[in-house]
C-alpha cells in the first residue's frame, strides 16, 4: 500500500451527527465565522485565540463562579496568564452530572482481572467524593496541600482525586508497579499530606503484595499526616501504622458530607505531572485547573466527538498522563470504562473482549497493543461485536502505517483511527484526530485546533521536512511552573532555551501537504518502550546498586514502531547471564517493569562530555542509524563512541 492512502473517510451522517459540526453551527450562529473546511477553523482558532478558547468554554459548559476579566492577558511565553480574575473548582466540573438527568447512569465501570465488573453512578461519584473530601480535611489536609496516591487504574483513584481538588488540594499519582525508591524520588519533591496506597496489584494472573515496600515509602516521606489504604487484594489485610485508615473506612467516616468544589483562581494548581528522569530525579510540572479542563474539553469532546452516553475505554496506568486525560471526559457525561491489570491476560482479545460486553464507543490504548494484536493475526472485527465502537484512539509512541493497515481490514468500517500525539507537558495533544477528516495511511490526521504547530530545523526555521515540533502560540494546558522553581529557570531551560519564545517540545516531525502530522519519535533521549516515558536516571540508580557494574549508560533502540531498552556496561571481569538476570530483576523491583533493559552489553568504557555528562544522544544516534553527526571535540574520551559502535556491530544491534 502507499503511504499517505486514504483509508477512511467519514460518512456524510457521521460528519452530520459529529461533535465538531455542532461546533462549527453554534459558532456559525454567534457570528464567529463561517468556516468551509476543517483547515478554514483551525486557521481562525490561532489567529484568534481568545475567541476561540471562550468558544471552547462556553459550548462545552464548563462552569465557573466568577468569569475571568479576559481570556488571554499576558501572551508571553513562558508566562502566559490564561483566564485572569477567574474564580472556579476543577472536580465541580467533572462531577457535574452527579446532579441531573444523568445522575443515576454509569460514570465508572472498572474491570480487573478477576471478579465480574463493579459499576458506579454519577450520583454515587458525588457522595463519594463529598464523604472522601470530608476525611481529608479531618486529617487537617487544606487547600494547596498535595495528596499523593500509588494507585490501580480503579474507581478509587479517581474518588481521591476527585476529593483532593473539590477542596484546592493538588493530585499527584504514580502505579503501584514502580519500586520505592522511584517513588519517593517523584513524592519526596512534593511533600504529600496524605498518601493513598494500594495494598498491592494483580497483574498476569499473579497477585503482587506491595506492603513491604510501600512501607519504605512512607517511611521516606516524613510530612505525611495521614496514609489511606485500598484493598486491591482483600486476601493481603491493611497496611499497617498509626496514621493509616482503610477505604471503607475513611468513607464512613465522611458520609453525608458533600464536595466543597471550592472556588479558586484559574491557574491553581489541580495536578503534578512528572517528567521522565532522563538527567536526574523526575521534573514536577504542575498544571492549573482552569488550562487543563478546557484543553481536554476541545480534545474529549471536538477531536475525540465526545457526548452524553458515549462509553470511553483507555488501558492506562495512573503514572501516565492519559490517565489524567479520560478523567476529564467525565464533565462530558461520558462513562469511564476502566480496566487493570495485564493488556494480555488471558489473551489479546481481553481488551477486545470488553469493548463487546460494555458496548465501548471510544477506546484507546497504545500503537504498541496494536502492533501485538496484528503480529498476533487477531480479527476483533470478526470475532467480537463491536457496532457501538466509532473511535480508536492510539498513543504512546508512533503507529507503524501496517498497524494502520491491520485496523482497516479488520474493525468495522465506522472506526476513526485516531492517532493522537502530544505529551506529559501539557497533558494534552498537539496533533490528533478530527472526526471530519479523511485517515490516510501512516498519518497523524491534523494539528488540534488552537495549536499552533510547525515543524522548524536546527536554526528554528519552519520547513516542509522532518524537523524540531515547536508550538509558537501559548496553549492553556502549558505547566503553570515546575513544583519549587520560583524563578522559573528549570521551566524555561525545558521547553524555551531552543528556540526563545517558542516551545520546543523534543519530538521529530513532517506536516504533510493534507495537513496531517507524521511523529518520527523524541528527539532526546527520553525512552518509550510500549508507549511509556521512562528516564534513564531511575535505571542508573539501580544499576548503581551492583557491585559489579563500574559505569553504564542508557539509551533506546527504536525497532518495529517501538523502543527497546538497551543497557551499556562496564563490568569488573566479565558478566555471567546470571549476574545479567539478576541485574534485570534488580531494576524491575526498584524501578518497575517498564525499566527492565531488553538488551544488555558490556563495552569499554562510556563516552563523557568535558564537564562530566554522560552522551546519551550520541550513542542513541549511533544506536538507532540515524547518521547525525556529533561533535566529537566536546567529548573528554570520544574513543570510547568508537569502541561502543564496535560492540554494537558485533552484537548485531546497529542499524545498517
Amino acid at each position: 500500500m502507499q503511504q499517505h492512502q486514504v483509508l477512511w473517510t467519514p460518512t456524510s451522517f457521521q460528519r452530520e451527527h459529529s461533535q465538531m459540526t455542532r461546533y462549527i453551527g453554534w459558532l456559525e450562529s454567534r457570528g464567529l465565522g463561517s468556516f468551509a473546511d476543517y483547515a478554514g477553523l483551525h486557521a481562525w482558532s490561532v489567529t484568534e485565540p481568545e475567541a476561540f478558547w471562550q468558544s471552547v468554554w462556553d459550548f462545552c459548559e464548563l462552569h465557573c463562579d466568577t468569569p475571568a476579566e479576559r481570556v488571554l492577558g499576558r501572551r508571553d511565553m513562558p508566562g502566559a496568564e490564561w483566564f485572569p480574575g477567574m474564580r472556579m473548582n476543577f472536580a465541580g466540573n467533572l462531577l457535574r452530572h452527579g446532579r441531573g438527568p444523568l445522575a443515576d447512569h454509569d460514570a465508572v465501570v472498572c474491570h480487573g482481572e478477576a471478579g465480574k465488573a463493579v459499576r458506579y453512578s454519577f450520583a454515587r461519584l458525588f457522595r463519594d467524593v463529598g464523604a472522601l473530601e470530608a476525611w481529608l480535611r479531618a486529617r487537617g489536609v487544606q487547600c494547596g496541600d498535595r495528596v499523593a496516591g500509588v494507585v490501580t487504574h480503579g474507581y478509587e483513584a479517581l474518588v481521591a482525586m476527585l476529593a483532593a481538588t473539590s477542596m484546592g488540594a493538588v493530585w499527584s499519582s504514580a502505579s503501584p508497579d514502580f519500586g520505592a525508591d522511584a517513588i519517593i524520588d517523584r513524592f519526596g519533591q512534593i511533600s504529600p499530606s496524605v498518601l493513598v496506597l494500594a495494598n498491592g496489584y494483580r497483574y498476569g494472573g499473579r497477585d503482587y503484595d506491595r506492603r513491604e515496600e510501600f512501607a519504605r515509602v512512607v517511611q521516606g516521606l516524613p510530612g505525611l499526616r495521614a496514609v489511606l489504604d485500598i484493598p486491591v487484594l482483600p486476601g493481603l489485610g491493611e497496611q499497617t501504622g498509626p496514621a493509616v485508615t482503610c477505604w471503607s473506612r475513611a468513607l464512613a467516616e465522611g458520609r453525608g458530607h458533600e464536595p466543597s468544589f471550592t472556588p479558586l483562581p484559574a491557574d491553581h494548581p489541580v495536578y503534578i505531572l512528572f517528567s521522565s528522569g532522563t538527567t536526574g530525579r523526575p521534573k514536577c510540572i504542575v498544571h492549573g485547573a482552569a488550562g487543563i479542563l478546557v484543553n481536554h474539553a476541545k480534545e474529549l469532546v471536538l477531536h475525540g466527538d465526545m457526548g452524553p452516553g458515549d462509553r470511553l475505554m483507555y488501558y492506562t496506568t495512573c503514572g501516565w498522563m492519559m490517565w489524567n486525560w479520560q478523567a476529564s471526559a467525565l464533565q462530558a457525561g461520558v462513562t469511564l470504562i476502566t480496566v487493570d491489570g495485564a493488556v494480555s491476560h488471558p489473551d489479546l482479545n481481553r481488551l477486545w473482549a470488553l469493548a463487546e460486553q460494555e458496548k465501548v464507543t471510544h477506546f484507546g490504548t497504545s500503537a504498541r497493543f496494536l502492533a501485538e494484536c496484528r503480529k498476533a493475526g487477531l480479527q476483533p472485527g470478526q470475532r467480537f461485536a463491536l457496532d457501538s465502537l466509532r473511535l480508536l484512539f492510539s498513543t504512546g509512541s508512533p503507529l507503524l502505517p501496517e498497524d494502520y493497515d491491520w485496523v482497516y481490514g479488520t474493525l468495522p468500517e465506522q472506526v476513526l483511527l485516531g492517532s493522537v500525539a502530544g505529551g506529559t507537558d501539557i497533558c494534552g495533544c498537539f496533533v490528533g484526530c478530527c472526526p471530519l477528516l479523511p485517515v490516510r495511511r501512516g498519518e497523524i490526521q491534523c494539528r488540534f485546533l488552537g495549536v499552533d504547530a510547525v515543524a522548524v530545523d536546527e536554526q528554528g526555521r519552519e520547513t516542509a521536512g522532518r524537523g524540531e515540533l515547536v508550538c509558537r502560540q501559548p496553549l492553556p494546558s502549558m505547566p503553570v511552573g515546575f513544583w519549587q522553581d520560583d524563578d522559573g529557570q528549570r521551566y524555561r531551560a525545558a521547553y524555551f532555551d531552543t528556540f526563545p519564545g517558542v516551545w520546543a517540545h523534543g519530538d521529530y516531525v513532517a506536516f504533510t501537504e493534507q495537513g496531517g502530522a507524521i511523529i518520527y519519535g523524541r528527539s532526546d533521549t527520553t525512552l518509550n518502550p510500549g508507549g511509556v516515558r521512562i528516564g534513564t536516571a531511575e535505571i542508573y540508580r539501580q544499576v548503581e546498586l551492583d557491585p559489579n557494574i563500574r559505569d553504564s549508560l542508557v539509551v533506546g533502540r527504536r525497532i518495529d514502531g517501538d523502543v527497546e531498552v538497551v543497557l551499556l556496561v562496564v563490568a569488573n571481569g566479565e558478566l555471567s547471564q546470571d549476574q545479567c538476570s539478576l541485574l534485570r530483576q534488580r531494576i524491575r523491583t526498584g524501578a518497575s517493569p517498564r525499566h527492565m533493559p531488553r538488551h544488555i552489553l558490556q563495552v569499554p568504557e562510556i563516552p563523557y562530555t568535558r564537564s562530566g555528562k554522560k552522551v546519551e544522544l550520541a550513542v542513541a544516534r549511533l544506536l538507532n542509524g540515524e547518521g547525525r553527526s556529533d561533535n566529537k571535540d566536546a567529548l573528554a574520551n570520544p574513543q570510547a563512541l568508537d569502541a561502543i559502535a564496535g560492540c554494537l556491530q558485533t552484537a548485531g544491534l546497529l542499524k545498517p
